[in-house]
């Protein structure tokens, strides 16, 4: 690419060669063990961008990436970068590598993230979150999938397209690797308007979702919304004896669980009015139940909430959920009547609906039911557009065609119960781009949980999946 807009030429497919993409899977085999040995040390690096953890360490990170997207030795500028927030606090940095195209080809444009979720409890780990540990075909830790495989996938595609190649093909690549997703991608936007037009791209492959086993590929081709907010409930000035004053005067935490009740029937399926599900999606692939119990966790006797066939709760369905409460703990607990209680509470909107309706929806739902006359609070609110993928694109014919050819099984095409919010920001700075929203992790990679894992062959075949495609890109021309 020569300009800041993509083109938005059709391109006719070349003729595969056989030769350069054996290259291509013998430099993947090859560099495996040394590409492993790199994520292990991208994990080791604490690098959780939560404003409560060290910034040091997301900055090491960042440096780490840098340099081995260096190291390949084919792009003209690589930098660590902050992007504006809002007016002079800075985002978490980021790397963003260049290339530019030759002889007519595409441009790509490569993202991923290296930041992580807190690790939580050392104890609810079976080794330490941040000293990868490689068990059977599995390597954990966090960040091992979510998102440093990511990273990694395009390091070493990139590695393999430079030993298959030669350093001097005509592919433009750019590389931007994110270093606050975790924490709501905050400078996202500012950072792709100031540097419009260094990311530009005709393709951009987002590395940060799903497979649907250890061996079927998928593309995803859609994702929920998302709106997080706190809610804070107030009854009192001040705490009051729980023996004086119980059985008149409500406390928050009846009234916070009371209004809570409020958000679901009985099905546990969300009953906020204005509140939409997807109802044009396609029906959904058959997950049994079986199956769904095993992948999710659930204890013995615990029932599926909603209705309908599985996938169409988590792909099509919204949810709210409660995933934090502050409150006194059980052990500091006093017999006393609790003045407010706070909790942080996600939910994830259907494609569809935009992200800023659904928080409306819910804001009168919880302003409208509050018991007890109690003071309902509001804030902290961060939303995120849900996305639907055009498959109809050659991109996303190519990316199918490449895992089928690198896993040796059909590529499937699947939604995702979980939210990439930025996604709309790509499809808002560069509409004639293609989105291709690929991954490294399958139903067992617990991210964002305690023993976060990686299974290597789906790594191994991710890799080679994403090496293909740029080997058979360099051969479009416009």
């Amino acid at each position: 690419m020569t300009d800041s807009q993509p083109s938005s030429g059709q391109y006719s497919q070349p003729a595969d060669d056989p030769a350069a993409e054996g290259r291509v899977r013998a430099a993947v085999e090859g560099g495996l063990p040394s590409t492993i040995a790199d994520l292990s040390r991208l994990v080791r690096i604490p690098s959780v961008s939560w404003s409560a953890f060290d910034p040091a360490h997301v900055r090491a990170s960042a440096d780490a990436v840098a340099g081995l997207l260096r190291d390949t030795g084919v792009f003209e500028s690589v930098e660590v970068t902050q992007a504006p927030i809002d007016g002079e606090q800075l985002g978490q940095p980021a790397v963003l590598a260049t290339r530019a195209a030759r002889n007519g080809r595409p441009t790509v444009l490569l993202y991923a993230h290296h930041d992580v979720q807190p690790p939580g409890s050392d104890d609810d780990w079976n080794t330490p979150p941040f000293e990868p540990t490689v068990r059977g075909d599995r390597i954990y830790g966090r960040g091992a999938a979510d998102d440093k495989a990511g990273v990694m996938a395009h390091v070493a595609s990139v590695r393999a397209l430079v030993e298959a190649l030669g350093p001097d093909f005509d592919l433009g690549l750019a590389v931007f690797i994110e270093g606050e997703e975790e924490f709501g991608s905050r400078s996202f936007a500012n950072f792709l308007h100031e540097n419009r037009a260094a990311l530009a791209a005709d393709v951009i492959v987002v590395a940060d979702s799903d497979n649907v086993d250890i061996d079927t590929p998928a593309l995803t081709v859609s994702l929920r919304g998302n709106v997080t907010f706190r809610l804070t409930v107030s009854t009192l000035e001040h705490a009051s004896h729980s023996g004086m004053y119980g059985g008149a005067a409500p406390d928050a935490m009846l009234a916070l669980v009371k209004l809570l009740a409020t958000l679901h029937d009985d099905r546990g399926e969300v009953a906020v009015d204005g509140f939409l599900s997807y109802d044009d999606a396609a029906e959904p692939p058959h997950l049994s139940e079986e199956q769904f119990r095993e992948e999710a966790a659930l204890l013995p006797g615990v029932t599926p909430i909603g209705s309908g066939p599985i996938l169409s709760r988590m792909w099509s369905k919204p949810t709210i959920t409660i995933t934090g409460i502050d409150a006194p703990t059980v052990a500091n607990a006093s017999n006393t009547l609790l003045p407010s209680a706070a909790v942080r509470l996600s939910a994830r909107v259907a494609p569809g609906q935009p992200a800023a309706e659904a928080y409306a929806a819910i804001e009168r739902h919880l302003r409208a039911h509050a018991p007890f006359g109690a003071h309902v609070d509001i804030s902290d609110v961060d939303t995120g557009e849900a996305f639907l993928v055009d498959t109809a694109g050659w991109a996303a014919t190519e990316a199918k065609r490449a895992m089928t050819d690198a896993w040796g099984n059909e590529a499937a095409e699947t939604g995702i119960g979980g939210s990439i919010p930025f996604i709309a920001d790509l499809v808002r700075e560069f509409p004639d781009a293609q989105i291709l929203v690929t991954g490294v992790e399958d139903p067992d990679s617990r991210a964002h949980s305690p023993n976060e894992s990686l299974h290597l062959g789906v790594f191994k075949r991710a890799i080679l999946s994403e090496a293909l495609l740029l080997a058979r890109l360099d051969r479009r021309e416009a």
